[in-house]
């Protein structure tokens, strides 16, 4: 198990950006979270088998349908065993 902190900027809120990427990330059996930033941004936490989570990346650079995603970055980091995946507020 690894864990991605992928940062996705654009217009990506107000379009239901966290609620799709909570479907995609349970339709690939992943763990974490995904959050409005203050800064416009969306920031997601997602863990599980590497290949689930670079399915996951390739579906944030297009997200839904009315979103525009300017620039997608990621990191590894630590994974934290975590279970679910949820929206924060």
């Amino acid at each position: 198990m690894i864990r991605y902190r992928i940062k996705v900027k654009g217009k990506v809120q107000g379009v239901f950006y966290r609620a799709s990427t909570q479907a995609m990330a349970k339709e690939l059996g992943l763990n974490g979270w995904v959050a409005n930033e203050e800064d416009g941004s969306v920031l997601i936490e997602a863990e599980g088998e590497e290949l689930k989570l670079d399915k996951l990346l390739e579906w944030c650079r297009q997200g839904p349908g009315a979103a525009i995603v300017n620039e997608v970055v990621h990191e590894e980091i630590e994974p934290k065993a975590s279970g679910g995946f949820e929206i924060r507020q």
